[in-house]
């Protein structure tokens, strides 16, 4: 399946038809993890960390408070001056580094999983001093662990303070003060300390995605280029060199260089199917010439059980759309062919507001899993990339049924598509 040109749309919306039980591709992880477990009066080593954690809140949170006072007031300060600014800059990206420490210290003591925020746009070294000063200075991850910091102070004074009473005082309700102060600071820190909004974490998938998209169509040039070298372009090498001896016998043995001609005609005619079968891999005509419903009837006519294909669409979708639905289906046909010992399969596409939904489904022995080796997990895997879902259900014995969205794209008005390139073979 080619990726590049895909483009990402809104979230998914809910398939009509999916099924339920699976789970779409590319999720991410969660920012925070599951509920402490319950507080007893013999205390578990989960309570002993979070009395830890307590009781090294006032010497952290002090060295916090005075990091911020020192370089971000002094800072503010003196942003009237050359070096005000920044110093408030460098303030700014030292209480991010902090941030991560307490991060760290959470995930440690408390269990609490934050994502750790994208790194800062226009901050890299080869962006120049004002782009770093500006995007610095505008960071809210740096201005929510400096309001962090500065909040933490007093919070770190009275856990502190309630942590060493009760450990000396009140020993059988410590655990139970601990986790209601530890709760406090989980608020804490999933409030002031995780990415700055859902935008900072929808930064971070597009740049995981970009990068699978990167090397799927370095992955597809090479396949081209594999296929060319080990094919068409070795073919043609042959053919060559048997129009050169052909050439040279011409004179000498007019029979054998006609018998040469006529096996280098037969030549041409098979390095051209290979050039087609090629194109077709890339980009098959009939999908540009008549759309979804000619060219996945055509791909179903290949597939070792009886397909039946339903395309209800009123208009075509973008170009780009049309392909990325065409090489999904023509990939779970061929494991429909390979592994599925299916005696009928079916295909159904239709749009859903703004998605465009495909369900493939068989009778075949079923099992199919994202990590069993039928490349489910490298489409998967693509689709998630490009904003797209792939729902999976297949129950050993009981057929495999894949529901797939993708975002759906208007067709450009101005953009017509023209006929197939690929010529027809010599007679």
């Amino acid at each position: 399946m080619t990726a590049s040109d895909f483009a990402s749309d809104p979230a998914p919306g809910t398939a009509p038809g999916a099924v339920p039980t699976a789970a779409p591709s590319g999720s991410r992880g969660t920012s925070g993890a599951g509920a402490p477990p319950p507080v007893g009066f013999a205390y578990s080593g989960h309570t002993w960390r979070e009395i830890a954690h307590l009781l090294a809140n006032f010497p952290l949170a002090l060295f916090g408070f005075l990091y911020v006072v020192f370089m971000i007031v002094v800072g503010a300060a003196l942003s009237l001056t050359v070096v005000g600014l920044p110093m408030l800059a460098l303030g700014l990206a030292g209480a991010r580094t902090l941030a991560g420490a307490e991060r760290t210290r959470a995930r440690a003591l408390l269990g609490v999983r934050v994502e750790e925020p994208s790194p800062l746009r226009g901050a890299q070294p080869d962006a120049g001093f004002f782009a770093w000063l500006w995007t610095s200075l505008k960071d809210p991850v740096g201005w929510r662990s400096v309001l962090y910091f500065a909040i933490r102070l007093p919070w770190g004074v009275v856990t502190f303070a309630v942590m060493l009473l009760s450990l000396v005082a009140l020993w059988p309700v410590v655990g139970f003060l601990a986790r209601g102060l530890s709760n406090a600071d989980r608020v804490m820190v999933r409030g002031l300390l995780s990415p700055s909004d859902e935008l900072e974490r929808r930064i971070a998938e597009l740049e995981s995605d970009r990068g699978v998209v990167v090397d799927t169509a370095a992955a597809d040039l090479r396949r081209i280029e594999r296929d060319l070298h080990d094919g068409a372009q070795a073919r043609l090498v042959a053919l060559a060199m048997g129009l050169g001896l052909a050439k040279e016998k011409l004179l000498e043995d007019p029979d054998a260089a006609a018998a040469m001609v006529d096996e280098a005609h037969g030549e041409v005619k098979l390095a051209l199917q290979e050039l087609r079968d090629l194109a077709r891999g890339i980009h098959p005509a009939v999908l540009t010439d008549r759309g979804l419903d000619a060219a996945l009837s055509s791909v179903a006519s290949r597939c070792t059980a009886p397909v039946t294909v339903s395309v209800d669409l009123t208009e075509r979708p973008a170009e780009a759309i049309e392909g990325i639905a065409y090489f999904t289906v023509s990939e779970l046909l061929q494991n429909i062919s390979k592994h599925a010992r299916a005696r009928q399969a079916s295909v159904e596409v239709w749009r859903s507001e703004n998605r465009l939904m495909i369900q493939v489904t068989d009778d075949g022995k079923g099992g199919a899993r994202l990590d069993g080796g039928t490349g489910m997990a490298g489409l998967a895997e693509r689709l998630g990339a490009v904003d797209g879902l792939f729902v999976l259900e297949s129950p050993a014995g009981g057929g495999t049924t894949v529901t797939v969205e993708v975002p759906w794209r208007d067709r450009s008005p101005g953009r017509a598509d023209g006929p197939a390139r690929a010529g027809s073979p010599p007679r």
